[in-house]
C-alpha cells in the first residue's frame, strides 16, 4: 500500500472511531442523566426543564444523536424544545443542535466515501469538482424546507457532493428555520393551529411553485 492511501484509510480509521466515541459519548451523557426512553415531548420537555442550566446543553446533544443516527426523528426533539424554552429561544436551541449534527453527519460522508464518489461520477454534475455551487446550495434549501426529506440522509448525501461545507451549512440552517419554528409550537398532542397549518403549507407550495420558475427566469439549470 503507498503512503498516500496509508494515509488515507487512517484518516477513515480514525473518522470512524472518532465518530463511535462521540455517539456514545453523548447517549451515556443522556442516559446518566436520566433522558427518558419516551420519544414525547412532554417526557423530554419536563426532563429538560428539571435538569436547569444544563438544559439546553442537553437538548442539542439529544438533537446532533437525533440528526446523526438518522431513524431518531428530529420532530418530538423539536416539539419538546418548544415546550421546554418557549417558540423562539426553543427554534434556536434545536437548530443549533440540528446544525452540529448535520455537520457532523457531512464530514463524516465527506471523509469516509467522497474520494470514491469522486472517481467514479467524475462526470456527474452533482459529484464533479466544478459543480455548480449555487445550484447545489438551493437544492439543499429545497429539501430543507419541505420535511418530508429525511435530514440524516440529506447531510450524509450532501458530503458526498462538491457542495461547499459553508454553502452546506448556510443553506441547512436557513432552510430548517420556518419549520423548526413550527414544530417549536406544538403542543403536547403535537396537534398544530389551524392557521399554522395553512401557513405552513402555503409558504411550501410558494417555494416549490416559484422556484423552477425563477431558476428558468435566470436561465439556471
Amino acid at each position: 500500500m503507498e503512503p498516500l492511501q496509508r494515509q488515507k484509510l487512517m484518516i477513515r480509521v480514525l473518522a470512524v472511531a472518532g465518530l463511535a466515541l462521540l455517539l456514545a459519548g453523548i447517549w451515556g451523557v443522556l442516559m446518566a442523566l436520566g433522558a427518558p426512553t419516551s420519544l414525547s415531548p412532554a417526557n423530554l420537555a419536563a426532563w429538560l426543564q428539571q435538569e436547569g442550566p444544563w438544559g439546553p446543553v442537553l437538548l442539542v446533544l439529544l438533537m446532533i444523536l437525533a440528526v446523526v443516527v438518522g431513524p431518531i426523528p428530529t420532530l418530538p426533539v423539536s416539539a419538546a424544545s418548544g415546550l421546554a424554552f418557549g417558540m423562539v429561544p426553543g427554534t434556536l436551541i434545536a437548530v443549533t443542535g440540528a446544525s452540529v449534527g448535520a455537520m457532523v453527519a457531512f464530514w463524516t460522508s465527506r471523509v469516509l466515501a467522497r474520494d470514491y464518489f469522486r472517481r467514479k461520477l467524475s462526470g456527474h454534475p452533482v459529484f464533479a469538482e466544478d459543480a455548480p455551487q449555487r445550484s447545489l446550495f438551493w437544492g439543499i434549501l429545497f429539501t430543507r424546507l419541505v420535511p418530508l426529506f429525511s435530514f440524516a440522509l440529506i447531510s450524509y448525501a450532501a458530503g458526498l457532493t462538491s457542495v461547499a461545507a459553508l454553502r452546506f451549512l448556510v443553506a441547512s440552517v436557513v432552510g430548517m428555520l420556518p419549520m423548526t419554528f413550527v414544530f417549536a409550537g406544538l403542543g403536547q398532542t403535537l396537534d398544530v393551529h389551524p392557521v399554522w397549518t395553512v401557513i405552513a403549507a402555503a409558504l411550501v407550495l410558494l417555494v416549490m411553485t416559484l422556484m423552477p420558475l425563477w431558476w428558468r427566469g435566470g436561465r439556471r439549470r
